[in-house]
């Protein structure tokens, strides 16, 4: 860039120069209109014109280059420091003109501005780079003296025409915030937005500085695709005269041409592998891919994938073919803003018709080249695809497209194209192209496993987390599963509502230390045993005790923590045995207070050896609980007492709903920094069940029982008010009371019926074998109460405990009573 006088010294001949190797540059933006916008004072310097006439008028009148040609020059001669040249200015005044969009570099005799005391010609080296995007600025031109490499600095001329510009990040240019500051005291009336983008694109390109070595010298080219000439005759032979747009190279350089070339490609192929695959979000790779081509190696990219990989269905089966459908999944182009939409919508989904050089890439899984796209073959792919016509957009153009592959299978492909006014993709292009999707196509592999694995992880989770229903008997119930930030976000947490006979209710929450598929698996088995034996009737304290001993035999590597409580909705209280967990906290309805229940900690499951406690608390209606996993409330550099507290807190915070009221503890906790691990949290407003709800009788043992039962449950439907569920409910308890007077040891035969949501009626009886539904013929006398009762109640089930057993069945509350 512009470096000031106090670089204007060679090196060696002044204490001032502490930058060697380097000198001014002259710094010019031109406006779409062709005039000046902004004119450093290394333009002024170079140019001899003031910034105050140069801003605002045509940038080819202060850089004339039409009849340039020196007097002594007009014959044809040429002098041995332009040898190689096809001619000293005409490449300048295409750039100046907007006639190429991608950058250009050459050497050219300027003649003097007017204004100029005398009339010395200007020998320069130039640079020129397109300014893309919003804003009038569209041209950044560089310019240097290259006088002065041969009178200052000691390089002949055919070293100095050989100088390139050293690049921002191969240099000690300042950081882009730097630069940025920096910029409007080089171009003076610069505004920040301009600075900003300007440095955002010479930062993303590669901004220009003339630095030069005696132990690295390369031609003077911005980036390849800016096509070299070997020398003057035969460049007017058979270049052709779009191609007149950049520097060549001296007679017996070819050699150090072609090194460049080289070391360019690889340059930007490792630009590229550093840019791509920084997120192993799919979409995300899918556009650092698209966009790592434009504008540098091609003017349009297209990527297409197969349907599979988009999806993240794992890895696809065999070859393309036919029938294989794409997805256009992002497009990335430097041509105006909207041009491609409608033809090429990215989203797209269809298989390419076959005799396309699309479906030859796809199928073969090689490059396809098309230099040149002729009419005839521009109007050949349009016609194989309906109700679009692709003939403006390809015509004309150069057409690369190459095969995105991972494993030798094709995931897609990569459409690239040259506008008419670049030079044509060559076999080294296709080279570079091919080398670049398969860099491309294995990180979009990494990011489509990924996908994939956490696909896999996801179902997995959800298969095992429990669909809670939302109101069970006496309660109300809400639930949140947050999946952990650490990679592979399956992990251990579960929690899980269990009904029980007697209405009541299990609330399960618990969490298996580590993360991952094994985690996960113990999860799963630890979730079934506590399903199981709660349906059974275990007491908390010996749930947990088998729980304990289910773990130590599946190994001793997995631990555990668990909370086991059940409410009784009738007799109002909770029951509770905890197993290392973090302590509940019960929030009171009277005075909106929360408090961490004190509990018995206990050893997580698997210790061994360790026993568990019971505590009893007595809960009013309205009482709020709430159990989750440490993940809500742990974070890593925090003391877990503060988490505890903030959960408290956020608890009894009013909300008008039970799904509210998660949401403001997951909003107070989660936005606590350094969260990796999951979260279950699980919430039961204790309701209750009103005494007037509730209606029990003693039976006997005598089958003239059957008809006083049917008689209570009538009257006390009558007096809730449920005609219409009259006659069911009593076809329903005179088959199970028969049971239980037929099979009954005892006169100790127990009938109740509880009002909820619907009814639930419960026999209880000390025959501790529980019932089985029979295969009944036609003529047997027995055998069909089961089936009468499977067919007619919502649920029906039996528990045993001890030397008592329990069937139950439930009745929907008719509507429209």
């Amino acid at each position: 860039m512009d470096r000031g006088s106090e670089r204007d010294t060679p090196p060696g001949r002044g204490v001032g120069d502490t930058a060697a190797g380097r000198i001014p540059l002259a710094v010019v933006v031109v406006d779409r209109a062709g005039l000046v916008s902004h004119w450093s004072t290394g333009a002024r310097r170079l140019f001899r014109v003031s910034r105050e006439d140069a801003v605002g008028q045509p940038a080819a009148d202060l850089l004339p280059v039409s009849g340039t040609l020196p007097e002594d020059l007009q014959d044809g001669a040429m002098p041995d420091a332009y040898e190689g040249y096809d001619g000293p200015g005409p490449d300048l005044e295409t750039s100046l003109g907007g006639h190429t969009g991608y950058a250009t570099a050459g050497r050219a005799r300027l003649c003097p501005p007017p204004q100029t005391p005398d009339g010395e010609r200007l020998d320069v080296l130039w640079w020129a780079y397109p300014l893309v995007g919003p804003g009038p600025s569209r041209l950044l031109v560089l310019a240097a003296d290259a006088s002065r490499l041969r009178d200052e600095r000691g390089y002949d001329d055919e070293t100095a025409e050989r100088i390139s510009p050293g690049f921002a990040r191969h240099t000690e240019l300042p950081a882009s915030d730097e630069l940025e500051r920096r910029l409007p005291e080089i171009l003076p009336n610069m505004g920040p937005g301009l600075s900003a983008r300007i440095v955002a694109q010479v930062l993303e390109l590669g901004y220009p500085v003339l630095e030069f070595s005696q132990y690295d010298r390369v031609p003077v080219t911005p980036y390849w695709g800016v096509p070299r000439r070997p020398g003057r005759a035969r460049a007017e032979e058979a270049v052709a005269p779009r191609q007149r747009a950049a520097a060549a190279v001296p007679a017996g350089a070819e050699q150090d041409l072609e090194y460049a070339a080289v070391r360019e490609r690889l340059e930007f192929l490792n630009e590229v592998s550093s840019r791509i695959g920084s997120s192993l979000d799919l979409g995300e790779t899918i556009r650092e891919v698209t966009s790592a081509a434009v504008p540098r190696f091609a003017d349009f990219a297209g990527t297409h994938l197969r349907a599979a990989v988009l999806a993240g269905e794992g890895f696809p089966d065999g070859p393309p073919d036919a029938s294989t459908v794409m997805f256009r999944v992002w497009v990335e182009h430097n041509d105006e803003p909207g041009r491609w939409d409608d033809t090429v919508p990215v989203g797209e989904a269809f298989a390419f018709p076959e005799h396309t050089p699309f479906y030859q890439c796809m199928v073969t899984g090689e490059p396809v080249l098309v230099p040149r796209v002729t009419e005839e073959l521009s109007e050949r792919i349009s016609g194989e695809f309906e109700k679009r016509d692709l003939r403006p957009l390809i015509g004309g153009r150069s057409l690369l497209i190459v095969p995105l592959k991972a494993r030798n299978v094709v995931l897609g492909f990569m459409v690239l194209m040259r506008r008419p006014d670049r030079p044509e993709f060559d076999d080294m292009d296709r080279t570079t192209g091919a080398e670049l999707a398969a860099r491309a196509g294995l990180v979009l592999d990494n990011a489509r496993m990924y996908t994939y694995q956490e696909n896999v992880a996801d179902t997995l989770q959800d298969s095992m987390l429990p669909q809670v229903t939302p109101r069970m008997a006496g309660c109300d119930i809400a639930t949140r599963y947050l999946p952990g930030t650490r990679l592979g976000r399956i992990g251990g947490d579960w929690f899980d509502t269990i009904k029980l006979p007697g209405s009541r209710t299990a609330l399960v929450v618990g969490d298996v230390m580590g993360h991952g598929l094994n985690s996960a698996a113990m999860m799963g088995q630890l979730r079934t045993a506590v399903q199981t034996m709660a349906a059974m009737e275990t007491p908390p304290a010996q749930l947990l005790r088998n729980l304990d001993d289910l773990a130590r035999r599946l190994g001793d590597t997995y631990l555990a923590t668990c909370l086991y409580a059940v409410y009784d909705p009738i007799r109002g209280d909770l029951t509770l045995a905890n197993a290392g967990h973090i302590p509940p906290v019960l929030v009171r309805a009277e005075d909106g207070r929360s408090e961490l229940l004190d509990l018995p900690t206990g050893a997580p499951i698997g210790v061994g050896g360790v026993p568990f406690e019971v505590t009893r608390v007595k809960v009013a209606p309205g009482d709020r609980l709430v159990l989750c996993t440490d993940g809500l409330v742990e974070v890593r550099g925090s003391d877990i007492g503060e988490g505890l507290a903030a959960l408290c807190e956020s608890a009894a915070h009013p909300a008008a709903s039970m799904d509210d009221a998660c949401d403001t503890i997951i909003r107070a906790l989660n936005t606590r920094g350094g969260r990796k691990d999951d979260v279950a949290l699980l919430m039961a407003r204790l309701n209750g069940i009103p005494d007037e709800h509730v209606a029990e009788w003693r039976l006997d043992a005598d089958p003239r029982e059957v008809a006083r039962a049917r008689r209570l449950v009538r009257e006390r439907l009558l007096g809730w008010g449920l005609p219409q569920a009259v006659e069911t409910a009593e076809l329903l308890v005179s088959e199970v009371v028969t049971n239980a007077v037929r099979h009954a040891e005892s006169d100790r035969i127990g009938l109740r019926v509880v009002r909820t949501d619907a009814l639930l009626f419960e026999v209880t009886d000390d025959e501790p074998a529980l019932p089985a539904m029979l295969s009944a013929g036609p003529y047997d006398e027995s055998g069909r109460g089961l089936r009468v009762v499977s067919r007619l109640a919502r649920e029906w089930g039996a528990s045993a405990s001890g030397h008592r057993k329990i069937v139950w069945f439930e009745q929907a509350v008719p509507t429209g009573r």
